[in-house]
């Protein structure tokens, strides 16, 4: 039980740092495609955008949490075990947090 929980934790951080992600075009793009007519009248040229992608960061941590597990009795008992704790700053947070300091 402590495995799947443990996935599905890491697999809802990683959704999470997926979507989370500041892309920002930093260049435009330029495209030129031959034209034919009989015979070629232009050569073609290509230039691709480019791209800035900054994740975020993922912090993933222990903490204890006291959670209901069945015991042999078919009872449950109270017991600590550690979960994890993920925390997410996206790049927009962290550029807060960088100007909030220059500020001080």
């Amino acid at each position: 039980m402590f495995k799947t929980t443990l996935t599905a934790a890491f697999v809802s951080a990683a959704a999470l740092g997926l979507t989370a992600c500041d892309v920002q075009k930093t260049q435009e793009g330029n495209v030129q495609v031959p034209k034919y007519e009989v015979s070629k009248t232009q050569e073609g040229s290509a230039q691709l955008p480019k791209y800035d992608v900054k994740g975020p960061d993922v912090n993933v941590s222990k903490t204890e949490k006291q959670v209901s597990v069945p015991n042999v009795d078919v009872k449950t008992e109270k017991k600590t075990i550690e979960v994890p704790k993920v925390s997410v700053t996206t790049p927009q947070e962290k550029e807060k947090q960088a100007n909030a300091g220059e500020k001080k």
